[in-house]
């Protein structure tokens, strides 16, 4: 199983660790899931929104295809942002799993309205899946397309309800956040509902690329928020960038070099002047002290970004947003980071 690499440091590495492991399993209903080559590809569904009849619908994924019979009511969720995706196509989850930041029951601001006053069962996933609470939800559809499930995970679920992994055995986590919709949509039986809401949020990104012509084409990297190991943790383009390109920046390659294999780009504080490729600098600060130690890493004050206004510090709930990446939490950051570049760049 691959690093969450869209993820704080910190929050990968634990997640990573907890998912590892394996509980024990409760017998339980079966599921219509078969094992397959395990080649991936796209959702396909036999139902649309608009049918007053439920018809079975089928997905493509890492571990083979499943099917979905029956119209499901009570979804879970074993990965860190599927709550988001099942909440924006109008379902409640009976259970939802904690990534961090110790909002109430995962819900994070920009996705409390939707859940209202649903109470999900909490799942934690220190020491791998919560097979037998799982179990006890009496699921009818289990999602995990964000979830970096082994095989082994897989067929566990799979024996619980029907059990919906990530698309490639390649990216266990964060794939592109249209792909995950447009699967969980297909296994929910609300494709067309996917369709208009990927619609719809492109389009607010458009209109705010279009009302800021200033953001085309300008320079910006996105940060973590402090130094790891001797290293400052940049993205390069196309990964967890999506949010910058649809506002009309670019992220330079001038970080490349220093991209790991799947992962984010390391770089030692050494060579922070790299920094000075980009015209405006996002950084992901959680709280003040965030700012402070970053201030206090040498070359910082230098930096062209931050001499000149141009850097950007999101705070605590927007940078939850960026990472999350999700059909509810996409808006907020049109919403919450626009009129911060918008301030940077006058």
């Amino acid at each position: 199983m691959d690093s969450i690499t869209n993820a704080p440091l910190s929050r990968r590495a634990a997640l990573g660790a907890g998912l590892a492991g394996a509980a024990a399993l409760l017998a339980a209903c079966g599921s219509s899931s078969s094992a397959g080559s395990g080649a991936s590809g796209p959702a396909t569904a036999a139902g649309s929104a608009g049918d007053t009849a439920w018809k079975p619908v089928s997905v493509k994924h890492a571990f083979g295809t499943t099917t979905v019979e029956k119209q499901p009511t009570r979804i879970v969720t074993v990965g860190v942002t599927e709550q988001d995706f099942v909440l924006a196509l109008g379902v409640k989850p009976v259970g939802v799993t904690d990534w961090y930041g110790d909002q109430p029951y995962a819900m994070w601001p920009w996705a409390r309205a939707a859940n209202g006053d649903n109470k999900p069962k909490l799942l934690k996933t220190d020491d791998g899946f919560q097979f037998t609470e799982i179990a006890k939800l009496q699921p009818d559809l289990i999602i995990g397309t964000n979830s970096g499930m082994t095989s082994e995970d897989y067929g566990k679920l799979s024996k619980l309800a029907p059990t919906v992994p990530q698309a490639s055995t390649k990216k266990g986590y964060f794939a592109p956040w249209y792909d995950m919709l447009a699967t969980i949509g297909t296994s929910m039986g609300k494709s067309q509902e996917a369709t208009a809401l990927r619609s719809s949020i492109k389009a607010k990104f458009s209109t705010a690329a279009a009302d800021h012509p200033k953001f085309k084409g300008t320079k910006a990297i996105f940060l973590q928020n402090a130094v790891s190991d001797g290293s400052l943790i940049a993205y390069p383009e196309g990964l967890g960038t999506e949010f910058l390109a649809d506002l009309g920046f670019e992220v330079p390659s001038d970080i490349d070099k220093y991209v790991r294999e799947g992962e984010q780009a390391y770089i030692p504080v050494e060579q922070i002047h790299v920094l000075n490729s980009a015209e405006v600098l996002i950084w992901a600060t959680e709280k003040p002290s965030d700012l402070a130690a970053l201030q206090k890493v040498p070359g910082f004050s230098n930096l062209d970004a931050v001499k000149s206004g141009r850097s950007v510090y999101t705070g605590g709930e927007l940078s939850g947003a960026i990472y999350f990446s999700s059909p509810l939490s996409l808006p907020y950051v049109v919403d919450k980071l626009t009129p911060k570049l918008t301030k940077a760049l006058a």
